[in-house]
């Protein structure tokens, strides 16, 4: 699959043929190899990813190399086809590390010289499908929150440290890590065997976390100064943008099958679904998640145009777009997947009803990448608001 690059207007929120078309080529493998039932039969796994469906989406389809320019071996796409992606992903809580490897590590490696031939090569593997990265940071950093003090190199590029509850490290050959040396903050690449890994418990099953230690790992300088510290920035503000279309894809899922659910079930000799009330709940979920599309769509516009002119303009409309969508659909897609839970009856309860695995990743994705209330805290400023204490 090829992807041409894609740069519209901000303004522009609705899809494009081509994101029509990615997006029906990811719903019918999910459709075929991600159904509820087998992610529901592997998340207490030891092996709670799914390599083969990872497989068909990043080598069969393209999906690794979606944001890696062509010259590199990858797609040459935007995020807006990326969020399309996510979204699909995240309607289907698909357990793959396409958040921690095709966006966040590899928006951290496109952010150094790729121009130097090991960091090209990593990037071609990478969008090849040979190979996983992992960003190593916790879970819950959030853009602008400042370099991560975690880990420590010596002049020698020799990493110690641990880093806490890493998304998608678990299956990751390489980890992408921030480290502060010498000369300030750094980027380095270490093979994911140099570090010890630990699975602590995850609330969130289909995203399970790790907790990774260096002693002394070998890692290769990616980058330095300012330039690592963007790099970084640069990784997690595309991955809180392209979160909140996978939160779109949750919120979505949750009120398709609650209107699908309430049309069928029958009470008092009527179907559920045309009592008055009820009626209410989902014309008021459906006005969020409409809203929650609008806000999602725009942050993947901005980072699209951030992309393609990164000039001071588009980097502040980018972080500004990112922030009202993390404010705006993290609490829509914990809302739509309680009121999923609630209105399925007693049904919703079970655990054999996959309704809690959307509630556990909206609940889990609330804290990623910045809570709303640190993204509102950042909004406050541009309009002369002190940010909340």
């Amino acid at each position: 699959m090829s992807t041409p690059p894609h740069s519209p207007a901000i303004s522009d929120l609705l899809y494009s043929d081509v994101e029509d078309d990615l997006r029906a080529a990811v719903r019918a493998v999910l459709a075929d190899r991600c159904g509820p039932a087998a992610v529901l039969g592997r998340i207490e796994t030891a092996e709670p990813y799914d390599p083969a469906l990872w497989r068909v989406l990043a080598v069969e389809l393209g999906l690794a190399g979606l944001l890696v320019p062509e010259a590199l071996g990858g797609q040459g796409a935007s995020a807006r086809e990326a969020a399309v992606v996510m979204e699909e992903l995240g309607g289907a809580v698909a357990p793959v590390p396409f958040l921690g490897s095709a966006v966040q590590a590899t928006t951290a490696l496109l952010g150094c010289d790729t121009a130097d031939q090991a960091t090209a090569a990593l990037l071609g593997r990478l969008a090849a499908g040979e190979a996983t990265a992992a960003l190593a940071v916790p879970l819950s950093a959030a853009p602008g929150g400042g370099f991560p003090p975690g880990v420590r190199a010596d002049a020698g590029g020799r990493l110690t440290g641990s880093v806490t509850s890493v998304a998608d490290a678990l299956t990751a050959d390489v980890l992408v890590v921030p480290a502060l040396g010498p000369g300030g903050p750094g980027l380095y690449e270490v093979a994911a065997a140099q570090a010890e890994s630990a699975r602590p418990v995850s609330f969130d099953l289909t995203r399970p976390l790790a907790d990774v230690t260096l002693d002394g790992a070998a890692g290769r300088l990616l980058a330095t100064g300012d330039a690592a510290a963007a790099a970084v920035h640069s990784a997690l503000l595309t991955g809180a943008g392209l979160l909140a279309s996978e939160q779109l894809g949750v919120a979505q899922w949750c009120l398709d099958e609650t209107v699908r659910y309430l049309g069928q079930r029958r009470q008092f000799g009527r179907v559920v679904g045309s009592f008055q009330a009820l009626k209410h709940r989902l014309a008021d979920l459906w006005l969020e998640v409409v809203s929650a599309r609008a806000a999602a769509r725009n942050a993947a516009g901005a980072l699209a145009c951030l992309a393609s002119s990164p000039d001071a303009g588009a980097a502040a409309e980018a972080a500004l777009s990112v922030a009202v969508a993390q404010a705006y659909v993290s609490p829509v897609a914990v809302h739509a997947a309680e009121e999923a839970v609630q209105l399925h009856g007693g049904i919703g309860m079970t655990w054999e009803h996959p309704v809690h695995l959307y509630l556990k990743r909206a609940k889990a994705d609330e804290i990623a990448l910045g809570t709303p209330g640190r993204h509102r805290s950042a909004l406050a400023v541009p309009v002369g608001l002190p940010p909340a204490g």
